[in-house]
C-alpha cells in the first residue's frame, strides 16, 4: 500500500489536479531549456513574419515584378507568412507541459500547418514546372505560362491544400480529442504512410526530375554557347542574354528547392522510420523548428540572390513606396 501511495502522482505533477485519475502528468524540462525554446521560436516567428511581409509588399506593389514566376514566389511567401504569424505561436504553446486550450483548438492548430505545408510543396512543384518550360521550351514560354494561368493555378493550389488537409484531419475534426490518452494532451491521428507518399515522395520526385532535366538542358546550352561564341550575331547575343537570365533564375529557385528539401526531410525521415516521437521532446522540437525555419530562409535567399528584392526592400524601408506612382519605379 505504501508503494502504491508513492506511485500516485501529486497534484503538482498533474495537468488537471481536479481530475486525479484521468489527468496527464506534466513532463519535466529545465528552465534554461524552456527559455531557449521560447526565445528561438519567438525569434524565428518574428523574422518569418517581417521578411515575408517584405516579399509580399515587393511583388504586390511594383508592377515590374508582376511576372508568372514572381506570382508563384508571392504564393509561397503568403504560405510562409501564415506559418510565422499563426503556426509558430501555437507551437510555443505546444512546448508547454500541458495543453489547456481544449481538444477543438488542438485540431484546428494542426489544420493550419497541414495547409501551409501542402501549399509550400505544391508551390515548389509549380515553380519547378515554370523553370522547366522557361529553359526547355523558351519559345513557347510566354504563351504557355501567362499571369492569368498562374493565378488560376495558385488559387487551385490553395483550394486543393484546404480540401486535402480537411480530409486528412476529418476524424479528428468530427470528434476532437478522440486519440488523447488523458486530459492535457494534444494528439491527432493521421495515416502517415499516405501523407508521406502524397505530400512528400510524389511531389519531391517530380521536383527533382524536373530540375535534373532543367540543369541538363542548361549545361548543354552553355556548351553550345561557348562553341559558337565567335559566330554569334547581334540578334543571337540578345537571345544568349535572355537564356542566361533564365538559367540564373533556375539556379536561384533551385537553391530555394534544395533548402526546402533540407528543412523538411528530417520530419519525413522520422515518419518513414516509424520512430515514435514524444510531443515536446527535444528531437520533436528540433524537427518542428527546422520545418518552420524554412519559412524564414526563403526571403533570406531572395535577399542574397535577387537584386530586385534588395532594391524593393530599400524603397519599402525608406517609405519611398508611399510616393505617387511608386509602383512604376524600376527595381530590376
Amino acid at each position: 500500500e505504501e508503494d502504491d501511495e508513492r506511485d500516485k502522482p501529486t497534484e503538482a505533477e498533474l495537468c488537471f489536479p481536479q481530475l486525479l485519475n484521468v489527468s496527464c502528468k506534466k513532463y519535466k524540462r529545465s528552465h534554461s531549456e524552456t527559455m531557449l525554446v521560447y526565445i528561438v521560436l519567438s525569434f524565428i516567428s518574428l523574422l518569418t513574419v517581417v521578411l515575408n511581409v517584405l516579399v509580399i509588399i515587393s511583388i504586390s506593389h511594383f508592377r515590374q515584378l508582376h511576372t508568372p514566376t514572381n506570382l508563384l514566389l508571392l504564393s509561397l511567401a503568403v504560405s510562409d507568412f501564415l506559418v510565422g504569424l499563426l503556426g509558430m505561436p501555437f507551437q510555443i504553446l505546444l512546448t508547454e507541459p500541458c495543453w489547456f486550450l481544449g481538444d477543438l483548438v488542438c485540431v484546428l492548430y494542426h489544420f493550419l500547418p497541414f495547409i501551409t505545408l501542402c501549399a509550400s510543396v505544391v508551390n515548389m512543384v509549380l515553380i519547378s514546372v515554370d523553370r522547366y518550360v522557361a529553359i526547355c521550351d523558351p519559345l513557347h514560354y510566354p504563351t504557355r505560362i501567362t499571369p492569368n494561368r498562374v493565378q488560376i493555378c495558385v488559387v487551385l493550389c490553395w483550394i486543393y491544400c484546404v480540401l486535402y488537409s480537411f480530409l486528412f484531419l476529418y476524424d479528428n475534426l468530427v470528434q476532437p480529442g478522440r486519440y488523447n490518452s488523458c486530459y492535457g494532451e494534444c494528439v491527432i491521428n493521421i495515416i502517415g504512410a499516405v501523407d508521406l507518399v502524397l505530400s512528400f515522395i510524389i511531389p519531391v520526385s517530380a521536383i527533382i526530375i524536373l530540375y535534373m532535366r532543367v540543369f541538363v538542358v542548361a549545361v548543354s546550352q552553355a556548351r553550345a554557347m561557348r562553341s559558337h561564341i565567335a559566330a554569334v550575331t547581334l540578334q543571337r547575343s540578345v537571345t544568349v542574354t535572355v537564356k542566361k537570365s533564365e538559367m540564373k533564375a533556375a539556379r536561384n529557385l533551385g537553391v530555394v528547392v534544395a533548402v526546402f528539401l533540407m528543412c523538411y526531410s528530417p520530419s519525413y525521415c522520422f515518419s518513414l522510420s516509424g520512430y515514435e516521437l514524444t510531443i515536446g521532446s527535444s528531437t520533436n522540437i528540433f524537427i518542428i523548428v527546422m520545418v518552420y525555419f524554412n519559412s524564414s530562409l526563403n526571403p533570406i535567399i531572395y535577399a542574397f540572390l535577387y537584386p530586385w528584392f534588395r532594391k524593393s526592400v530599400k524603397l519599402i524601408v525608406t517609405l519611398e513606396i508611399l510616393q505617387p506612382n511608386s509602383c512604376m519605379i524600376n527595381v530590376l
